[in-house]
């Protein structure tokens, strides 16, 4: 059977080409479908009991560890012909628990039940609409955003989804606007798709979420970039960066300037927000070696706000820390090695230092995070795709518990067609 004939009769069990028509080629013939398994041992120690009330700290767990399976089946039509073509992408997530124990749950990896113990497995699925007209594409349904101003996590087993509209055209030689409009989410370790609210709010309000932008390459070496974003009653944020790329001897010293305004909007449910975030990162590649360091300040009242449980567009949303409280100034230095360039392809090695505080005496704001990653994706050969990732971070802090964590992720990504 061919694969064209065996994806036609698949559609047609699913009753989706009668929906879309006789001419659905494109539909179809342009049509993807992967299985990812992302299998993820997660093992972190508390060192201390910082932050903490003495009544917590008698109770608080000394670990957390968790091993779990993941399936990521993720599939992507391609578009009806016509001016304006339509199709359908669809998203299923399956986590199974390998092993966990009430009193070494909460890793992230799986939800946790009133008892304090892992679910032994959950499931979500999402399915998404889209239009295309000439280089603009409008999707309605589950969505995985990846803006300045809001990035879904994907950190652990499962990626976090949204829910809600958007946009994005690069109709435009060499500009990529963008857009959206979000009303739930579900967050990593759960099948429950919840109201939108900030990170670290903890009262009953939520607000929607919307965004515009646009990122715009200005000749070989420079990229610009600007984006708004509203969580609404709550904050709203600008963001501009840019990025430059200059040869410079035998390598390339790539500068990354980015900045964040936030303040808070509407009803101001998480209180007040007034703040600037400034940062700057130079690095220097030669040779498959990496080595970079940066600085980063906040200015005003309050941290640099985000959306629960997402990922900070931040050098400094580092493996544990966020290095992101009110006044905090931090520095960071890294280093990378692609061993590609030893003739070995597919293995990298990474490491970065991050120490920050808010150069107040009488303050708790000081923390600093060590991170260490050495991974392998297997290039050739009947396991190809299938890579193993090591991560190694430490943390210590005068306002958080500080943590001695490591995680081994086996993933491995197959082309179903």
């Amino acid at each position: 059977m061919s694969t064209l004939y065996s994806r036609q009769t698949l559609f047609c069990a699913l009753g989706l080409l009668p929906v879309f028509g006789a001419s659905a080629e494109g539909f179809v013939d342009d049509s993807t479908l992967k299985l990812q398994l992302r299998n993820v041992y997660f093992n972190e120690n508390f060192r201390d009991e910082h932050g903490l009330s003495t009544k917590a700290a008698a109770t608080a767990k000394s670990e957390r560890t968790e091993w779990a399976q993941g399936f990521l089946l993720d599939y992507q039509s391609g578009f009806t012909p016509g001016t304006v073509g339509f199709g359908m992408d669809a998203l299923g997530l399956l986590g199974l628990k390998l092993d966990s124990g009430r009193g070494r749950s909460g890793t992230g990896l799986l939800p946790v039940h009133d008892g304090g113990r892992a679910a032994d497995e959950f499931a979500s699925a999402g399915v998404t609409a889209k239009a295309r007209l000439a280089k603009t594409t409008l999707k309605y349904g589950t969505l995985l955003p990846k803006t300045p101003v809001l990035i879904y996590n994907d950190a652990r087993l499962l990626p976090q989804t949204y829910q809600g509209s958007q946009i994005s055209s690069s109709d435009l030689e060499n500009l990529t606007l963008s857009g959206g409009y979000l009303e739930r989410f579900k967050l990593r370790d759960s099948t429950d798709s919840v109201p939108i609210v900030p990170d670290g709010y903890g009262g009953d309000k939520s607000g929607d979420f919307n965004y515009a932008g646009a990122d715009y390459k200005w000749g070989k070496s420079v990229r610009l970039s600007y984006f708004y974003g509203e969580l609404e009653n709550f904050y709203r944020q600008n963001f501009a960066g840019i990025q430059h790329d200059l040869p410079l001897g035998p390598g390339t010293l790539t500068s990354d300037l980015r900045y964040f305004n936030s303040v808070d909007s509407g009803s101001a449910y998480a209180g007040k927000i007034d703040n600037t975030m400034l940062s700057g990162l130079l690095s220097y590649a030669i040779s498959g070696h990496t080595l970079g360091a940066g600085y980063q300040a906040l200015n005003g009242d309050a941290g640099l706000p985000y959306i629960s449980g997402a990922t900070v567009y931040s050098f400094s949303n580092a493996g544990i820390g966020k290095f992101i409280e009110e006044d905090e100034r931090t520095w960071m230095l890294n280093y990378g090695y692609n061993f590609a360039a030893a003739g070995v392809p597919g293995l990298t090695f990474s490491t970065r230092y991050l120490s920050g505080n808010d150069g107040k005496s009488n303050s708790t704001v000081k923390e600093w995070e060590r991170d260490a990653e050495i991974a392998y994706v297997v290039q050739q050969g009947s396991f190809k795709g299938l890579g193993v990732k090591l991560r190694n971070y430490v943390y210590r802090s005068d306002f958080s518990r500080g943590r001695d964590s490591n995680r081994l992720y086996l993933t491995y990504d197959i082309a179903l067609w």
